[in-house]
C-alpha cells in the first residue's frame, strides 16, 4: 500500500500567492477515494479555494463540491448524494503542534481544524478529500428504508450503529 494520498495536491508555502487554486480530481482519483471511503462511487470532486499566508501558518478557504453515489445504511440500495461544503482549512507547522504521539494536551475549538505539515510543503488535495469524507452522511437513507423496515426485514437491533460491532463480537 501507498503511503501517497489518493488525492494528492502538494503546495509549497514558499511559492504561494493570492490567486484562487482549483482542485479537480481525476477519475482514476475518484475511483481511488470511492474505495477508501466505501462508496459506491464518486462522479467528480472540485475544491475552489483562495490561499492566504500568515506566517507559518496557512490559510485556505473556499468550497468543494463532489456528485457521489453511497450505500442507504438500511437498504443498501444506491442512494446518489450532491455534496456543496465550504471549506476553512487551517495548515500549521508540526512544531507548532503541542505534544507528542502519547501526550495528552486539551485543544481549543481553533485547534480542532489545525492540519499540521512538514518542511515547506503541505497537502491541500488531502485535506479535500478529508473534508469530503466527513461531510458524509454515514446513516444516509434512501427511499426503500422505511420499506425495509416495515417488512421486519432489519430488526430493532440493528437499528444501533453499534450493531456491526456486536455482530462481530459474537463470530
Amino acid at each position: 500500500m501507498s503511503d501517497t494520498p489518493e488525492f494528492s495536491r502538494i503546495l509549497d508555502i514558499r511559492h504561494l500567492d493570492e490567486k484562487p487554486v482549483e482542485l479537480t480530481a481525476t477519475i482514476e482519483e475518484c475511483k481511488a477515494l470511492a474505495k477508501r471511503f466505501h462508496l459506491v462511487s464518486i462522479g467528480h470532486l472540485r475544491a475552489s479555494v483562495t490561499i492566504a499566508r500568515d506566517g507559518a501558518i496557512i490559510r485556505a478557504k473556499g468550497t468543494l463540491s463532489s456528485d457521489l453515489v453511497q450505500s442507504c445504511a438500511i437498504s443498501a440500495e444506491d442512494l446518489p448524494q450532491r455534496i456543496r461544503e465550504k471549506l476553512d482549512l487551517r495548515f500549521v507547522p508540526e512544531s507548532g503542534v503541542d505534544g507528542g504521539p502519547d501526550e495528552e494536551i486539551e485543544l481549543s475549538e481553533e485547534d480542532c481544524d489545525d492540519i499540521p505539515y512538514e518542511g515547506e510543503r503541505f497537502d491541500l488535495g488531502e485535506a479535500v478529500a478529508q473534508s469530503l469524507a466527513l461531510s458524509i452522511d454515514p446513516f444516509a437513507e434512501g427511499p426503500e428504508a422505511a420499506k425495509v423496515r416495515a417488512a421486519g426485514l432489519l430488526g430493532q437491533e440493528n437499528l444501533s450503529p453499534f450493531a456491526a460491532l456486536e455482530a462481530l463480537k459474537k463470530k
